[in-house]
């Protein structure tokens, strides 16, 4: 006898971020999912922009601070990916100087010293682009010019979620893109690092 289809198991969707962190108010154990779901990818990032150590550390400070702020999340965003990285930037704005100083020794010496970041930029950078031009590059930019951009080049978040983590307006998205995009695109003879598909924000 062979089952039917509504004889199957039906598996539970995963819950999304704002049910966890909402349990979590009385469940604290629960933000662990939301850790475990998001950790990596967060690491990830703050890596490219800091180094292997300091990564350690500031995730485990974004995390301790997200944990902390739970009771002011919006309920109603569903994905707390923005709101993690928005607190994973603040951070990092209180290690700007490490983080010109990281880039600029690139740029100087051609020597990474965050392992692999610049050696694969993951698919938003062109192969044209060279690492040591491309950390010059980004080096020169302003602060929340870089946020922008690597926000979205390697966070993969889209210009509304950027918005949302840096409190700042969409258009204000746009308008840093755009200038981060062209002077990166100056600094590298004409060619253009990322690979941001205009239609998809």
């Amino acid at each position: 006898m062979t089952a039917s289809p509504r004889d199957a198991p039906t598996v539970a969707a995963p819950e999304d971020d704002a049910s966890l962190i909402g349990r979590s108010r009385v469940e604290p154990e629960v933000f662990a999912v939301l850790y475990d779901r998001h950790a990596p990818f967060i690491h990830r990032y703050v890596r490219r922009r800091l180094g292997d150590q300091a990564a350690d550390d500031l995730v485990a400070e974004t995390f301790l601070a997200a944990f902390r702020q739970r009771r002011r999340y919006d309920p109603g965003r569903a994905d707390a990916r923005p709101w993690l990285y928005g607190i994973a930037a603040n951070l990092i704005g209180k290690q700007r100087r490490a983080e010109t100083r990281m880039l600029r020794a690139l740029a100087r010496t051609g020597v990474d010293p965050v392992a692999d970041s610049m050696d694969r930029v993951d698919a938003r950078v062109s192969a044209a682009a060279s690492a040591r031009e491309l950390a010059g590059a980004l080096a020169e930019l302003s602060p929340g010019d870089r946020d922008v951009l690597l926000l979205i080049a390697w966070a993969d978040l889209s210009y509304e979620q950027v918005a949302e983590a840096l409190s700042i307006p969409v258009g204000t998205v746009r308008s840093r893109l755009n200038r981060a995009r062209r002077k990166v695109r100056e600094a590298l003879g004409g060619i253009d690092p990322t690979r941001v598909q205009e239609g998809t924000e």
